[in-house]
């Protein structure tokens, strides 16, 4: 008898063991041992899959739908609203080639340097065409998603997200928030214009212009031809890369001064241009100002941040602020050389205030290592 409830024991942990060792090999099998993939926010970050990097976007996929999606026509229908996806945390870790710390060693071509191009810019799926011409946005969290707009987006509302869409203009502006709006986000967008036709004699203005009261987000944007392309006070502008700005004359005349990012000074909050790709390839004869223009035009300059970030062109690259300029941190730049041997036609910075409140210059280097420090005020 004892020896019988030995063997059944015997039988009974074998039979255990093989179990366990099934459900081992089925779990390897499968993979329900390992964890899971977090979510992919479709707000901020690419996210790539598994082992693959950043590839070609998607080419749009043109409709022959009527513009009924003006929001504004009598009966036609609005934008998808939704609440707006929420922005990327600053500790969230950098997508693969669009972001992290500047590279220290000589760089070839912003994108070969982890620099934003067109392979990380613009929108991330297939979008449908909207002919809205001239739009204007009216309802508080519109999100706009996968469209591919022609015309421009005049905002009277807050906390509207344009994401993943792309915008081609023939008015002053591609998307303007209005004063006394706020919360606008612009992110994974390509923002460009028909040169010629814009109405400042054929010439187009502002990509993204900032006229409200707070900051705003533009990111991951693909932005070309406007004559000041990222225009505002204040706002967050991230991993962009603007390009092939067009010059033109305006209605009095006389060339437009183009600047990739402008700013007229007299702002209330922060400034931050961090880890985009800013070239301003606009001759000085035909009104080019500068990759990153901060003149006080409207007031003094002050809370700006300009950081990590491919500059070139212009009369000079980087016009820090002028004389009353404070605030102003100028950190891990290249100014590179591809359209002129100092950075801009007339140098790589003018205008900076060296002893002024808060004002930083730390980093900031030529594409071939090289460091570049500001001349002495005159």
């Amino acid at each position: 008898m004892a020896r019988d409830r030995r063997r059944l024991r015997a039988w009974l942990l074998a039979g255990l063991v093989l179990a366990v060792v099934l459900a081992l090999y089925e779990a390897d099998r499968t993979g329900v041992g390992e964890p899971s993939a977090g979510p992919c926010p479709d707000s901020a970050l690419q996210c790539p899959e598994p082992g693959h990097g950043p590839g070609p976007h998607p080419t749009s996929s043109p409709s022959n739908s009527p513009s009924s999606a003006d929001p504004s026509a009598p009966g036609g229908p609005s934008p998808s609203a939704s609440p707006a996806p929420p922005s990327a945390s600053p500790s969230s870790p950098p997508a693969p080639g669009t972001g992290g710390a500047p590279p220290t060693g000589p760089c070839a071509s912003p994108g070969a340097c982890g620099f934003p191009d067109a392979r990380t810019t613009g929108p991330r799926i297939g979008l449908e065409r909207h002919d809205t011409g001239n739009m204007s946005v009216k309802t508080d969290g519109t999100v706009i998603r996968g469209w591919d707009i022609h015309g421009s987006l005049d905002v009277y509302a807050n906390d509207v997200t344009v994401i993943d869409s792309r915008i081609t203009s023939a008015n002053w502006w591609g998307i303007n928030l209005r004063p006394g709006y706020s919360g606008l986000r612009v992110l994974h967008t390509t923002i460009t214009a028909v040169p010629g036709k814009g109405p400042d004699n054929g010439g187009v203005d502002y990509a993204v212009s900032n006229m409200g009261g707070s900051s705003i987000e533009v990111g991951w944007c693909d932005v070309s031809v406007f004559g000041n392309a990222l225009s505002m006070g204040q706002g967050d502008l991230h991993d962009n890369y603007v390009h092939d700005i067009i010059a033109f004359r305006n209605q009095g005349g006389e060339w437009q001064h183009t600047d990739a990012v402008i700013s007229g000074g007299g702002n209330k909050g922060r400034l931050t241009v961090r880890h985009n790709t800013l070239l301003n390839s606009v001759p000085v004869d035909q009104g080019a100002s500068a990759a990153i223009g901060l003149f006080a035009d409207t007031g003094s300059v002050s809370s700006v941040v300009v950081d990590g970030n491919w500059l070139a062109g212009g009369a000079y690259a980087l016009y820090g602020g002028g004389p009353g300029a404070t605030g102003i941190q100028v950190t891990d730049n290249v100014f590179s050389t591809q359209y002129h041997v100092n950075g801009g036609a007339y140098g790589h910075v003018t205008a900076w205030n060296e002893g002024g409140a808060g004002n930083v210059w730390r980093g900031n280097r030529t594409a071939d290592g090289r460091p570049v420090v500001p001349a002495p005020a005159s």
